[in-house]
């Protein structure tokens, strides 16, 4: 039979074992929280913000830095039809083009880019509306009720079709790349600091944490400008004390 002695040091050493358990748990849950943006998140950044201002030849820089760090070719080119729903036709097609002159630079030099996914359909048995109202109240976390929607009811209608519908339906590219994306062009335009509020909103509902956003604003301060880094920082915190209270 164990003795008492025995039985005691078992019961220490199970408790100390379970103390040291837990403690790594939440170290390792803290670390996963205090992460930032990934390389390819990063580049996702500095793709969208450049294609918002329209800097072509420090977007063709971005393009082939995205793509070494594992962006597919139709998760870029889902980020420039993202992107002309905020930064308009031109500034996307202009986008588009200068991917196309990147792909076949890298091409004649032997590199080969893997396409990635299509999106899948949307569904056949609900319409763009419908589609676009389930995704935007999951985005905003409830019933859109701006008073646009009243006064304007035809933007809202577009906005839930086509907007939240069939590009935020679409699925070759997840709502965080998505919002990651949407946040830095509004960061790299002016006027759309609403907007840009809005966003930073909408994308913490999709689980990126305060360290990857403070990360995306690390990216604008090094590479697109510190003007803009410093306004978003601005947006964050008032968002971040909305959240607090």
């Amino acid at each position: 039979m164990p003795s008492i002695m025995s039985k005691k040091l078992a019961v220490v050493l199970a408790s100390l074992f379970a103390s040291v358990f837990s403690i790594a748990t939440v170290s390792e849950a803290q670390s996963m929280k205090n992460e930032g943006l990934t390389a390819r998140q990063e580049r996702i950044v500095t793709i969208a913000a450049f294609t918002a201002n329209g800097d072509l030849q420090k977007l063709k820089t971005a393009l082939n830095e995205g793509l070494d760090a594992g962006l597919t070719i139709n998760e870029i080119k889902e980020i420039f039809v993202q992107m002309y729903a905020y930064a308009g036709f031109p500034r996307s097609l202009n986008g588009i083009n200068t991917f196309m002159g990147v792909l076949e630079e890298r091409e004649k030099r032997g590199i080969k880019d893997p396409p990635g996914k299509e999106a899948s359909p949307l569904p056949a048995n609900k319409s763009s509306i419908e589609l676009g109202t389930e995704v935007q109240t999951a985005l905003i976390g409830a019933p859109a009720a701006r008073k646009y929607t009243t006064f304007a009811p035809i933007i809202d209608q577009f906005l839930k079709g086509h907007l939240f519908g069939d590009i935020f339906g679409r699925d070759n590219l997840d709502f965080q790349s998505r919002e990651i994306a949407t946040i830095s062009a509004l960061a790299n335009m002016q006027g759309v600091n609403p907007q840009l509020e809005s966003h930073f909103k909408i994308g913490f509902n999709t689980g990126l944490t305060e360290a990857q956003m403070r990360s995306l604003i690390s990216v604008l301060e090094s590479q697109v400008g510190k003007k803009q880094a410093d306004n978003t920082t601005e947006i964050l915190r008032t968002v971040l004390s909305s959240r607090s209270n």
